[in-house]
C-alpha cells in the first residue's frame, strides 16, 4: 500500500478518535446532511433529515385577494437579485389583501420552507400569550423560577426579559461558520437541554445586546414548564389555530423523543408566516379576539433600552423582533438565516414575506442589503 494512503487512513482514524473523545459525534450528522448533499451550511429544505413535531392548524381563514392581484410586475432591479439569491417565495399583503405573490424553483403557496430564526419572533409571541393568560406572571421572573437546574449562582439573576431582548449575558458564541461550535451543535446535535443547562452567565443581564440563539431556546423551555405543554402543542392551540393557518406546520427537533429547536426551524409557507405580521399590525387582535396584549406588542416591536457590544445604544431589537427606520417609516420584522424575512410596515398596513436560499451582503448596521431591496420592490407595487 502506498505510503500516502497509509497516512490518509491514519489521519482519518485520528480525526475520528478526536471526535469521539470530544463528544461531538453530531458532526457526522452535520456532514451527512450538508457536505454530502452538496451544501456547505444549513438550507431551507432540510426538513426530511430531522425529526419534528406537528403544529396543528384548525379551520383555515384564507387571505383576501386584492382586485389588483399581480397586476403589477416586480421592478426590473429585483429580478437579478431574486435570481442571484435564489428567492423561492415573495409575498406582499396590504390591508389584509394579497396584492402580489410569486414562487420560484418549484415552490408554491403550500411548499414548506425553513423559517430559521424567524421562529424566534413566534416564540416571543407565545411568551406574550403566556403573560396574558397568567402562566407567566411577569417578564421580570427569573429563568430559575421555571428551570431550577439552570439556577447556579451566576445564572440566578437572568430574567425572561433578558432572554427576550438578547441581553442574557450567557457564554454563547453565535457563530454560523464554526462547524464544531455551539450553534452547529444546537442545530445538528441531539441534546439541546444539556447544552442549554451547561451555559453560565459571564456578564450582567439586561445591559448589553448580544444575539444568542440560546436565549430563545431557554424561552421555549420556560414556556413548557409554565404551560405543561410542548412548545408545538402550545403554538398550535394558542396561535396557529387561532390565526387561521392554512396548513399545519412542523417544528424540527433534536431527536425523536427530544426537544424542538425553538431558536429556528419552523417549516411553513409564506402565506402562513405572514399571519404573524397581521397579528402585530392589529395590535395583538385577530378578528376581534385579543391574543396578546397591546403593551406587549408595543414593547416587542420597539428597541429595548440596551447598548450593543460596541457601546452604542441599541436601536434595532425588541422582544425577538428586529427593528429599523427606513424612508422615515418604522419597520419591524422577523429575520432568519439565508434571508428569510417577514417584514411589517405599519404606516403602509403592509406585510412582506421573502423566503430564499441566500442572503445579500451584511451592512454595518447589521442588516443585509437585500432586506432594503425587497422593501423597495414591494413598495413599488402599491
Amino acid at each position: 500500500m502506498p505510503r500516502f494512503i497509509k497516512y490518509f487512513f491514519l489521519i482519518i482514524f485520528l480525526i475520528n478518535i478526536l471526535v469521539f473523545s470530544s463528544g461531538k459525534t453530531w458532526i457526522y450528522k452535520a456532514i451527512s446532511i450538508t457536505y454530502l448533499k452538496g451544501f456547505n451550511t444549513a438550507y431551507i429544505h432540510d426538513f426530511p433529515y430531522f425529526p419534528s413535531n406537528i403544529i396543528d392548524n384548525g379551520d383555515s381563514q384564507e387571505w383576501l385577494i386584492s382586485k389588483n392581484y399581480n397586476e403589477k410586475a416586480l421592478p426590473k432591479f429585483i429580478n437579478k437579485i431574486n435570481s442571484t439569491l435564489e428567492t423561492v417565495s415573495f409575498l406582499v399583503i396590504k390591508s389584509d389583501s394579497i396584492i402580489f405573490e410569486q414562487y420560484w424553483h418549484g415552490y408554491s403557496a403550500d411548499t414548506v420552507s425553513n423559517s430559521f430564526s424567524m421562529a424566534k419572533s413566534l416564540v416571543s409571541t407565545l411568551i406574550g400569550v403566556a403573560l396574558k393568560e397568567n402562566n407567566i406572571s411577569s417578564l421580570d421572573q427569573t429563568v430559575c423560577d421555571f428551570i431550577p437546574k439552570f439556577c447556579s449562582d451566576k445564572n440566578k439573576h437572568i430574567t425572561i426579559r433578558n432572554l427576550l431582548t438578547q441581553s442574557s449575558g450567557l457564554d454563547w458564541n453565535e457563530d454560523y461558520h464554526n462547524p464544531i461550535g455551539q450553534t452547529a451543535e444546537a442545530y445538528y446535535g441531539t441534546n439541546l437541554k444539556h447544552l442549554m443547562l451547561s451555559l453560565k452567565s459571564i456578564e450582567p443581564g439586561g445591559k448589553i445586546f448580544r444575539y444568542h440563539s440560546a436565549s430563545t431556546q431557554l424561552l421555549a423551555f420556560i414556556l413548557e414548564e409554565a404551560t405543561g405543554q410542548t412548545i408545538s402543542e402550545y403554538a398550535s392551540e394558542k396561535l396557529w389555530k387561532k390565526i387561521g393557518a392554512r396548513n399545519q406546520a412542523y417544528w424540527s427537533k433534536d431527536s425523536d423523543d427530544g426537544d424542538e429547536k425553538a431558536f429556528c426551524c419552523i417549516y411553513s409557507n409564506a402565506r402562513d408566516f405572514a399571519r404573524l405580521g397581521k397579528l402585530y399590525l392589529n395590535n395583538g387582535i385577530w378578528n376581534g379576539v385579543r391574543i396578546i396584549d397591546d403593551e406587549y406588542v408595543n414593547e416587542a416591536t420597539n428597541a429595548a433600552d440596551l447598548i450593543n457590544k460596541k457601546g452604542k445604544k441599541n436601536i434595532n431589537y425588541g422582544y425577538q423582533f428586529w427593528i429599523t427606520n427606513y424612508k422615515n417609516m418604522h419597520i419591524f420584522y422577523a429575520k432568519g438565516f439565508s434571508g428569510q424575512y417577514m417584514i411589517c410596515i405599519p404606516e403602509k398596513d403592509m406585510i412582506i414575506v421573502r423566503l430564499g436560499r441566500k442572503s445579500g451582503n451584511q451592512l454595518e448596521n447589521g442588516n443585509h442589503d437585500d432586506f432594503y431591496n425587497f422593501i423597495d420592490a414591494a413598495l413599488s407595487l402599491i
